[in-house]
């Protein structure tokens, strides 16, 4: 998901610095439909994180009170995989931010590439439109 992910991101930007004419609305319309999907990853990943946390939680509670000593192999795997777990949702967070940040800035241009040709003449935008 990281690869996939970040290649996206990199393309779309590769996009964005480009001189060349885009098509803004097919390209807010994909990432409109990437931010959706990569918003459910986040929303899965944040609920398993949050449910190795509570796990974690409960079996030191667990270790602590009982000094049953059994347990502590138990915490330390939970452990080991909680912080990948929250570094992994780290990224999709941060990546998601930097989505939206990439759509404001598609719709801007876009705005901005109408009102650029609002000022030409008729037969000269129905020629910048094609």
């Amino acid at each position: 998901m990281r690869k996939y992910l970040t290649e996206y991101l990199n393309r779309l930007q590769a996009l964005l610095d480009s001189d060349e004419p885009l098509d803004y609305d097919a390209l807010m319309t994909e990432h409109l439909q990437k931010i959706s999907f990569m918003q459910h990853e986040r929303l899965i990943h944040f609920l398993v994180t949050m449910l190795f946390a509570i796990g974690l939680l409960l079996m030191m509670g667990v270790l602590l009170m009982t000094d049953e000593m059994m347990i502590l192999p138990l915490v330390l795997l939970i452990l080991v995989l909680l912080v990948p777990y929250v570094a992994h949702y780290y990224f999709l967070e941060n990546s998601v931010q930097r989505m939206y940040r990439m759509y404001d800035e598609l719709n801007t241009r876009k705005q901005q590439s109408f009102t650029h040709t609002a000022h030409l003449p008729s037969n000269i935008q129905k020629e910048k439109n094609r």
